[in-house]
């Protein structure tokens, strides 16, 4: 996926007074492309800037991001990747993020038509329980420095998969007409 890099989405969304970080945004907007059909770019500045919308240059950075996760979860090739700090950053940097994109991740697949995501049956319900726990990630002080970087790996690999599998588990969901209210008597 050619998506804009982290630190020049965090140095953006900084002066842009967001509401979150770089990894956080990204993952809300993925949970929300997951759970919503029609989430546009405008919903999502509503969701991370405090006024809504991002001055010009700011917004077509922002744009090219949307538009290139939006591609990224349609492909069946599996190119999806969550927006991360790069491995020359420390770990406990990295795993933060890791934690705050899964934590922005699961608030935008709540905001969709899915009630409780966590219920879902099957692999989708697990793969969101998980990510609820990565919610929790940390540096283990008593592993050694191969052992941390080989598990934040393998999550990372975890998480990449698992969205692009909810994003294709529940695309019937987020196809299918909302619910009509019931009819008054």
């Amino acid at each position: 996926m050619n998506q804009p890099d982290y630190v020049e989405i965090e140095q953006l969304l900084n002066a842009q007074r967001s509401l979150t970080e770089a990894a956080e945004a990204h993952g809300t907007l993925s949970g929300c492309l997951c759970a919503l059909a029609d989430y546009s770019f405008q919903d999502w500045l509503r969701e991370v800037l405090p006024e809504g919308r991002a001055d010009a240059a700011a917004a077509d950075t922002l744009y090219g991001l949307y538009t290139a996760t939006a591609a990224a979860l349609e492909q069946t090739d599996m190119e999806f990747e969550p927006l991360l700090p790069s491995d020359a950053q420390p770990l406990e940097v990295r795993t933060a993020a890791l934690a705050l994109w899964c934590q922005g991740f699961l608030y935008g697949l709540g905001s969709g038509s899915i009630p409780d995501a966590g219920g879902l049956p099957g692999d989708v319900g697990e793969i969101v329980r998980d990510l609820t726990e990565i919610t929790r990630a940390g540096v283990d002080d008593e592993q050694g420095e191969d052992s941390n970087e080989g598990a934040y790996a393998e999550l990372v690999e975890f998480v990449r998969v698992g969205v692009q599998l909810v994003f294709e588990e529940l695309a019937p969901a987020r196809h299918a007409p909302l619910p009509d209210s019931a009819p008054l008597h």
